[in-house]
């Protein structure tokens, strides 16, 4: 099951988008099941969250929010999400999207898409904070956001 939420009113999201191409991101992993919430917020509420729950005092991109914790990487296949039940929350705020689409050279759909598929990764088990993981999440979110048609240009190892 795939929610969004959009809780912010001043810039313009297709959210048909989104969710179908989010869909399509979350197929992508083969998880048994996935139940996925996904909330659009500005950088004031994404700042709260990440202050309160990260101890980051500055707006961020997407916050993701695990259900269960997830198993030790070195219990993944390549493919992390395969044959699991995942399930969290992103929290995704729509006014740094807007803001690094425009650096990007792309619309604020396909950075949010970006953003979303970065949390989704994250849920199945994929990192980006250390230099031996980095690598195979930045080659995950290069192979599925090309699903898409989209390359971005700050996803290097």
């Amino acid at each position: 099951m795939l929610t969004i939420q959009n809780r912010q009113t001043r810039w313009s999201v297709n959210l048909t988008d989104l969710e179908q191409r989010l869909r399509t991101a979350i197929a992508a992993e083969a998880p048994a099941a996935a139940e996925i919430a996904v909330v659009l917020v500005d950088d004031a509420e994404i700042h709260r969250l990440n202050r309160e729950f990260l101890n980051h005092d500055w707006p961020t991109d997407v916050i993701t929010f695990f259900d269960d914790s997830p198993e030790e990487i070195r219990d993944f296949g390549p493919i992390r999400g395969y044959g699991r039940a995942i399930a969290g929350e992103l929290v995704v705020s729509v006014e740094t999207a807007f803001r690094e689409a425009r650096r990007q050279g792309w619309g604020i759909d396909d950075e949010l898409l970006l953003y979303c598929v970065h949390g989704w990764l994250h849920l199945c088990g994929y990192d980006d904070l250390t230099d031996d993981e980095r690598p195979q999440m930045r080659r995950r979110e290069r192979e599925v956001l090309g699903l898409f048609g989209l390359s971005p240009q700050d996803l290097e190892d």
